[in-house]
Formats: C-alpha cells, sequence, structure tokens
C-alpha cells in the first residue's frame, strides 16, 4: 500500500480488498468485551479537522485508540488557524510534535496532497472540499460486501447532490476497481461538468434505475455548499429524487438502502425507509470504525508490529 490515503483512485483492487479483508478481520476484536490492540503502541495520530465533523472524527480517533495510539485532537476553532496561521505552519507544528500519522478534514479541496509534501508521517483524508472522502467509500463498500455477499457485478446507484459530494466521486472509483457497476441519478443542475469522463452511467430517471439496483445510496443535499438555485423547491426535489415508501418498494426484494449522513430526513429520504431492516445506515457508523481501524493499521506498518 501506499504510504497515504488521499483519493479512493491511489487504491488498486488488491489493496482495496486487503483493507475490505483486514476490518473483516478486526470486526471479531470489536465483538470482544475488550476491544483493544496493542498494535499502534507508541504512534501518535492527529486529528486535524477544519471542518466540522462528528461521525469521521469520533470515529477515526476511536479507531486509533482501539489500537493503543496515542490520539492528539486538533480542531480549527480556538486554535493558532482562528488567528491566520497556514496550514504549512500547521503542517509543522505537527511534524516536530513527531505525529506517525494525520487525518485532515479540510474545505479546500486538495488539502491533504499538499499536506503531504510538507510531513514525514501517513496522511489520511478525511474529507478535502468537494474532492474525495476515501475512508467513507471503504466503509461503503465493507458495508456492502457484509450484507450482499460480494460487489463483482453488483449495481450501485448513488443518487443526489453529486456535484458537491466527495463521497460519491470516491465510490465511483473504489466502486469500479471492486468490479460494480455505477448509476448515478440526479437533476442535471446537480451533476459536474466532468461527469461524463468518470466510470459510471448517468440517469435523471430515478424510477426507470430503481428495479435494476441491488444498492441504492441515498446523498445529503448540501444547501450549505449551495450559493445559488439548483432546483426550484425542497418539495419538487423530493418529488422527482426522495426515495419515500412507493419508490421504496420498486426496488428488489433483497436491494438495501444506504446513506452517508447526516440525513435530512422526509426530502431526500423517507423516515421509514431510513428505519427498514433494509436501510444499512446505522451499520455503516460502526463499519467507519473497523474500516479506518484497518486503514491506520495497515499504513502504520501494522502487519509488521
Amino acid at each position: 500500500m501506499n504510504r497515504h490515503l488521499i483519493s479512493a483512485g491511489d487504491l488498486g483492487k488488491d489493496d482495496a480488498l486487503l483493507i475490505l479483508d483486514t476490518a473483516e478481520e478486526l470486526a471479531r476484536v470489536s465483538e470482544r468485551s475488550i476491544k483493544k490492540l496493542p498494535t499502534l503502541r507508541g504512534r501518535t495520530v492527529v486529528n486535524l479537522f477544519f471542518e466540522d465533523s462528528t461521525r469521521t472524527r469520533i470515529s477515526f480517533e476511536a479507531a486509533a485508540k482501539r489500537l493503543s495510539a496515542d490520539v492528539i485532537n486538533f480542531s480549527a476553532k480556538g486554535s493558532s488557524v482562528s488567528k491566520g496561521e497556514s496550514l504549512k505552519d500547521t503542517a509543522l507544528t505537527l511534524e516536530a510534535m513527531g505525529a506517525d500519522a494525520v487525518v485532515i478534514r479540510h474545505s479546500a479541496s486538495g488539502a491533504p496532497h499538499r499536506l503531504a509534501t510538507w510531513v514525514r508521517g501517513s496522511v489520511l483524508n478525511a474529507g478535502d472540499g468537494t474532492h474525495e472522502h476515501p475512508t467513507q467509500a471503504l466503509l461503503d463498500a465493507f458495508s456492502m460486501r457484509r450484507r450482499l455477499g460480494g460487489l463483482e457485478g453488483r449495481k450501485v446507484t448513488i443518487v443526489g447532490d453529486v456535484l458537491h459530494s466527495r463521497v460519491a466521486r470516491s465510490n465511483v472509483l473504489l466502486l469500479g476497481t471492486l468490479g460494480a457497476e455505477v448509476t448515478l441519478v440526479a437533476p442535471p443542475t446537480l451533476l459536474p461538468v466532468s461527469v461524463g469522463s468518470w466510470p459510471c452511467e448517468v440517469s435523471y430517471d430515478l424510477d426507470a434505475v430503481l428495479p435494476k439496483s441491488d444498492v441504492v445510496m441515498m446523498l445529503r443535499v448540501q444547501k450549505e455548499r449551495m450559493n445559488a438555485a439548483y432546483f426550484p423547491s425542497e418539495r419538487e426535489y423530493s418529488r422527482r429524487y426522495g426515495l419515500d415508501r412507493d419508490r421504496f418498494a420498486k426496488m428488489p426484494d433483497d436491494a438495501i438502502v444506504m446513506h452517508p449522513g447526516p440525513m435530512n430526513r422526509g426530502m431526500e429520504i423517507a423516515a421509514e425507509v431510513a428505519d427498514s431492516p433494509r436501510s444499512t445506515i446505522v451499520e455503516q457508523v460502526a463499519n467507519g470504525v473497523t474500516i479506518r481501524m484497518a486503514v491506520l493499521y495497515l499504513l502504520l506498518g501494522g502487519e509488521t508490529a
């Protein structure tokens, strides 16, 4: 594996399967009464979050602590960053502290790539702008594999605000590598200009795609990133692209529903669909800890510990 995990596109099929298989082994640890392993004792993991996060930050912290690493949580609010310190100066500070791994979330696309040129430790991208979120794609693939048995030839439909979604980009790349067939469904205004070069199909008709889907992944409409009218109204968006009870009934009986969270219940997904037995939304959160344990374990030399 590479020293860093910045893009899902950095992972070849063997690397991706190694992470998923390692996570499967580590999942057994999570079922024990004592969930800790001594694997990364003496290593320091820094969570460097320039954007608000609940699931991802806590998940990385739990993963590092379960591997016995020391964890430093660094929030941009209340730090020197709020006084105008640059990312490079922050990176040099972390380097001086001897960080073995830096988990970074930043509003600027490409920030983890820049950080990797300034620190000696491993850099893990926990979301950069509207670019990528590779560990989310890995935990999604892990969740799918556990429910469906395998990903080769599976039809995965990703629905919603693709334009602003780093989760969609990472999932398209990783699922393509693992042999799944991905279809993006969204209004034309919520698709990136470059989507024609992505390894996936594109549709504007959710109702036509649902009966052929093994997985339907709903994306949050990221209103905080929208400074223009991308669709007529929330009600109209929900009518055309929301997963309600009627649309849920059109899916195959063994198909599953996913959402990276946080959800706009009632807009992109109905509450009864989100809470149904065929929803993996709660599992995805639990699997996030396991997959991030696997990534830290592999990147920080856990296999030789």
